[in-house]
């Protein structure tokens, strides 16, 4: 790190710690529930092993798949076991509007280091009524470049084109975001994407296309297993987290593309079940995890974009070009609707898995 960004690094540091400084506690751990791998990895290097380090309260790590199921049963059978757990958008606005979440008081956030509110330094729309932001991330898919010796991918609707680029696919077990892909793929302009699937028609031409594929698809459910499917050879493209194929490609080494083409970019927030029995605690936690240090930390770890604009105005230029909000990326991405899925998940994922018997 030059000299000029060492400066300006310590002068953050100070300026988040004071912001966020922690008093004296007594629990003795935080349960602390992410999606594994290269993602949770990047959480405990930016915000577990300094929080542990400053407080002394142990963060007691574990991973899921994603969705409420667990957090409901939990909060119905007031046996809350989880303190914080990392969501999706929509799922935090349904748990929020289905009384399962506890309320956060934005007041309890840091400001960024000149003094900005913190409501004013975190992008728009990324702190909610039982949930704050973390990172921006986005759902693309990429391929094996040995699996194509002529002419490469570069499109959404190369994806679902198995005549000019064979090969099996990788897609996520959950019609969210594969509806949007078929979409995108079918020609629909990323713009009327949720018009469209916002219609019976429009669901049907999205299952219509996924139909073209169906038979060439191998499934995954945890963010991990995408790179390891391309690096295996079972499949010869697949739909994954930016954040992973990042670490496959720049750390691993794997010979892996991302096409960021028809990209879905969405949020990730932190969300506290409601009856956590260490609720204190895990608030504070939020305000530590999400102040501009850390948030601009997790960034050198993985290539998920900071929602503070002041951990954004931190990052690496070598960084930049992995970051899916890149102008270079960002030509042909859609925001996930979090309002469409928090309306329509149970029913689409009704249909999906009967689809997906059939």
């Amino acid at each position: 790190m030059k000299s000029i960004q060492r400066t300006l690094y310590w002068a953050v540091a100070g300026a988040a710690l004071g912001a966020a400084s922690i008093t004296a506690v007594q629990a003795d751990s935080l349960t602390v529930v992410s999606w594994g791998g290269a993602y949770t990895n990047s959480q405990v290097q930016a915000y577990h092993k300094p929080w542990e380090k400053q407080t002394g309260i142990k963060i007691n790590s574990e991973d899921y798949n994603g969705g409420l199921a667990q957090v409901k049963a939990q909060v119905e059978s007031e046996n809350v076991t989880w303190d914080l757990v990392d969501v999706e958008l929509s799922d935090a606005v349904r748990g929020c509007d289905e009384g399962l979440l506890e309320q956060i008081d934005p007041a309890i956030l840091p400001p960024a280091p000149d003094g900005t509110p913190a409501m004013d330094d975190f992008i728009p729309g990324t702190i909610h009524e039982c949930a704050v932001g973390q990172i921006v991330w986005s759902t693309v898919y990429a391929y094996d470049t040995t699996k194509f010796s002529g002419a490469k991918p570069k499109t959404m609707a190369d994806f679902f084109n198995v005549k000019k680029f064979p090969g099996k696919r990788g897609l996520r077990k959950n019609p969210k975001p594969n509806m949007e892909f078929a979409l995108i793929a079918d020609g629909v302009p990323v713009k009327d994407v949720y018009k469209v699937l916002d219609t019976d028609e429009g669901i049907d031409r999205a299952f219509k296309m996924l139909d073209s594929i169906k038979d060439h698809v191998v499934w995954w459910e945890a963010g991990a297993q995408p790179p390891q499917l391309l690096a295996d050879g079972e499949v010869a493209m697949t739909t994954a987290y930016n954040g992973r194929l990042f670490n496959a490609i720049v750390n691993e080494k794997k010979p892996f593309v991302i096409v960021w083409d028809g990209q879905i970019w969405d949020l990730d927030l932190w969300v506290i079940p409601r009856g956590s029995r260490n609720l204190d605690n895990a608030l504070k936690f939020v305000a530590f995890s999400t102040d501009t240090v850390r948030n601009w930390d997790q960034s050198n770890y993985i290539s998920y974009g900071p929602v503070r604009k002041s951990a954004q105005a931190l990052l690496k230029p070598e960084m930049a070009p992995h970051m899916p909000t890149s102008a270079q990326n960002f030509r042909n991405a859609l925001q996930n609707d979090y309002e469409f899925w928090a309306n329509n998940q149970d029913e689409l994922n009704e249909r999906f898995n009967t689809w997906l018997a059939r």
